[in-house]
């Protein structure tokens, strides 16, 4: 049997002894196997040793994991930055106990630069994919109102791609002929120039916007110098723009003449806001806000899991020399070694005390501590919402997971069901569903929605464990798609789970067994809430149901080209993501994706291209290299 090292000093000590003196990355795990801390270090032996030197010192929390530690496994890496990054993927793929574990918060945004693709493209997103090296992220930002202002106003300064799609096949849009896009549908401008400008509008979410500035100054000056004077009433106009978005910025700092960032948060039992502001010569320039969960970590070490979250992405130019945190921080030294190798130049990390740098953070924390009694409000709102559900429905108690369900088909061709979960009133996508409607009595000119909702119901709730039953189950629809629902959960020894339906029309509320439906007042909070899981199941199937309809109708088209089978469809469609990227490559370009080849290229081409006797100039580039 397993037992914990602390109880064997003997095979402690000797455990201890295999650990190198190196930097990497340590990891500690339970009796059954389960990590419970990821760690780094630059001398692994000598901060592993500390656990067990001095359990008294230690936070209780930690105590209690010490306790638990049957096995310490460790990887050496060259550098502390390597440390670092794997410490970071460690901590995300197995989500230990006890390390502190940021939240995704929806209600912040990020700022997104697609540099993975020819043109790039910026926009505004919830959701920060990692998957794409080359694209960058900026935020999450805590004001989106004023991140939107900010992207509509560069968007005005700067000729940018104004569509994700273009409007026309063969001319621009009227954006170009206002000059507020370049032409980049029709090539009219070069994926290299066209990046150029881009990288000025990555210069202002850098925090770069004088240096901005000052590079535009100089541009016009010469412009008006060659008696360009077009040019230079261009220049000049950006430079208006620019100045104007820096009044916005203006805000009361202390000592606003040095560029920092300043880390503070605020906290109650369960979560943790944290805000990071950064000020470059006197303009607040960026507010951004994280959330911890708070299982009673240190608030040193959640700072500092902000801190080493937020810089692994961010660029040299983006780390001020000066950071200032609410707490000294455990690992500064590690972090400020990691920070100045990444920036290329000192970077210090600073608790300050008294005078102006320590009005700054209090600054933050005030913020923090805003924020955190908002998020408190919403909590409250939206418990009073299930309390109030609890009330109308005559449940036990308020339901905490809520499931609900829709079925989206166009007169039954591509037929798709979903399921979405809210969890305390709001939504937990890591447990949404989507399914593909089987039953063959569902297909194009015959759509059966009580059947549909009969098979995804069987489909997940026969596979149903005590960890995911939901306390309240809502279906989409009337009293017929309740039926078909009950039906299949009786057979399955289920028909205990409170479920009903609710109409669209008139918002009714229908429960088995009840032939009345229950109608609440348009501002019910319970009405409310179930109308925000209802559409959200809408939504979720909608958007699954057009990209199977999406995905039908190009392969459709690809199907009539002898010799491309359903795997290199497949293969095409992961390499290119649109039928129309397709027909607008080149040979070469297609015979880049595996499995296709220069023979099959040329026939795909031809497919698309009948009278063209010779290539056309390369306008797209495969899906490996873009988003």
């Amino acid at each position: 049997m397993t037992i914990p090292l602390i109880q064997s000093p003997e095979l402690l000590e000797s455990r201890l002894k295999e650990i190198p003196a190196e930097p990497g990355v340590y990891l500690m795990r339970d009796a059954s196997d389960q990590i419970l801390y990821v760690g780094k270090s630059k001398k692994l032996r000598s901060r592993v040793r500390s656990y067990f030197r001095c359990l008294g010192d230690l936070p209780p929390r930690i105590q209690r994991m010490v306790a638990q530690v049957c096995e310490i496994e460790f990887i050496v890496t060259d550098n502390e930055s390597e440390a670092l990054a794997l410490e970071d993927n460690l901590i995300k793929t197995y989500q230990p106990p006890y390390n502190v574990l940021l939240k995704e918060d929806k209600k912040y945004p990020y700022l997104c630069i697609t540099w993975s693709e020819p043109y790039p493209q910026i926009y505004i997103t919830r959701h920060r994919r990692l998957d794409q090296n080359q694209d960058k992220y900026y935020g999450p930002y805590t004001d989106v109102g004023l991140l939107r202002y900010t992207l509509g106003l560069v968007k005005r300064i700067f000729p940018l791609r104004q569509r994700p799609k273009p409007l026309y096949k063969d001319r621009p849009c009227l954006n170009y002929n206002i000059g507020r896009c370049p032409g980049v549908c029709q090539g009219l401008i070069s994926p290299e120039e066209y990046r150029k400008t881009v990288a000025q509008v990555a210069m202002i979410f850098q925090g770069q916007t004088d240096e901005l500035i000052r590079e535009l100054k100089e541009k016009m000056a010469q412009a008006a110098e060659q008696e360009n004077y077009e040019a230079a009433a261009r220049y000049r106009d950006q430079i208006r723009g620019l100045e104007q978005l820096g009044e916005s910025q203006k805000v009361s700092l202390p000592n606003s003449t040095v560029s920092r960032d300043a880390l503070a948060l605020a906290m109650d039992d369960s979560r943790a806001c944290i805000q990071l502001f950064q000020v470059r010569a006197g303009k607040l320039v960026g507010r951004l806000g994280f959330v911890a969960e708070n299982r009673g970590d240190d608030p040193a070490l959640i700072l500092q899991r902000v801190l080493q979250e937020h810089y692994q992405y961010c660029d040299p130019v983006e780390i001020p020399s000066e950071i200032l945190t609410q707490y000294e921080l455990p690992d500064r030294d590690f972090l400020e070694s990691w920070l100045s190798q990444k920036k290329g130049r000192k970077v210090s990390l600073i608790a300050p005390q008294r005078q102006s740098k320590a009005e700054l953070i209090e600054l933050v924390e005030r913020n923090a501590q805003l924020e955190l009694a908002r998020s408190q409000r919403l909590a409250d709102r939206e418990a009073a919402a299930l309390e109030r559900l609890a009330e109308v429905l005559d449940l036990p108690s308020a339901p905490r997971r809520l499931e609900a369900y829709d079925i989206s088909h166009i007169q039954g061709s591509d037929a798709v069901g979903s399921q979405v979960v809210f969890i305390d009133g709001l939504p937990a996508k890591q447990h949404y569903r989507r399914y593909k409607i089987r039953n063959p009595e569902v297909r194009p000119g015959h759509s059966d929605d009580f059947a549909s909702h009969a098979e995804v119901a069987r489909r997940r709730f026969s596979k149903m464990t005590p960890e995911d039953q939901p306390d309240l189950v809502l279906i989409d629809g009337g009293k017929g798609q309740l039926a078909a629902v009950m039906a299949v959960l009786a057979e399955l020894g289920l028909d205990h789970l409170p479920v009903i339906a609710l109409a669209k029309r008139e918002e009714e509320i229908f429960r088995p067994g009840d032939p009345e439906p229950l109608r609440l007042p348009p501002q019910d909070p319970a009405r409310l809430l179930l109308q925000r899981l209802r559409d959200e199941a809408h939504r979720f199937a909608l958007a699954y149901h057009r990209q199977q309809r999406k995905l039908r109708q190009q392969a459709s088209v690809l199907e009539e080209i002898p010799g491309l089978g359903k795997q290199r469809q497949k293969l095409l469609m992961e390499a290119f993501r649109s039928l129309a990227r397709i027909q607008v490559a080149t040979e070469e370009q297609l015979a880049q994706v595996p499995g296709i080849g220069p023979k099959l290229a040329r026939q795909i081409y031809r497919y698309f291209h009948p009278d063209a006797e010779t290539e056309l100039p390369a306008t797209v580039q495969p899906a490996s290299s873009q988003t």
